[in-house]
């Protein structure tokens, strides 16, 4: 059983919640997976926005950010990363680990991947044998989100 206070998350906040309750921009454990042979799969939400509040992100931002998080986890944690990918509802991205989930980890990757964004003269992978829509990217838009979201990092793990 993972200890989920001793990785730095709210037991109270872990998991399926009442997305009336949620705040953003926010850093949340979906769930914790113990595989057979103890190797452990983390699902975490990074909500950018706040669930059914009218703002949410546009295709082309959340496309560029999501290629900022693919390279960015992939650099800083590659021995963990597994996957990001873009939440339907377009208020964030689901971010899966292996093997390690520190809410700290995640949260200094985060902000030194959203730093690196405001300082990107371009979107990575966005040529067109790297990207099925290369086209369809917004990099000021993804500067922008960044800087408000990392000017709400204090804030990142009070999810309700």
């Amino acid at each position: 059983m993972t200890d989920l206070q001793a990785l730095g998350w709210d037991p109270a906040a872990v998991g399926e919640l009442d997305h009336r309750l949620l705040k953003a921009p926010s850093i949340k454990l979906r769930a914790a997976r113990t595989g057979p042979r103890g190797d452990v799969v983390y699902s975490i939400d990074l909500r950018l926005r706040q669930p059914n509040a009218g703002r949410y992100l546009s295709f082309a931002e959340a496309h560029s950010l999501e290629h900022f998080l693919l390279e960015g986890f992939q650099r800083l944690l590659p021995e963990h990363f597994i996957s990001v990918g873009v939440m339907g509802c377009r208020t964030g991205f689901y971010l899966v680990l292996l093997n390690e989930g520190r809410y700290r980890v995640v949260d200094e990757a985060l902000a030194a991947i959203l730093g690196g964004v405001l300082e990107a003269g371009a979107v990575p992978y966005v040529h067109a044998d790297q990207c099925g829509h290369y086209r369809d990217h917004d990099l000021a838009r993804a500067r922008a989100i960044a800087g408000e979201v990392l000017a709400q990092r204090s804030a990142w793990g009070t999810v309700l």
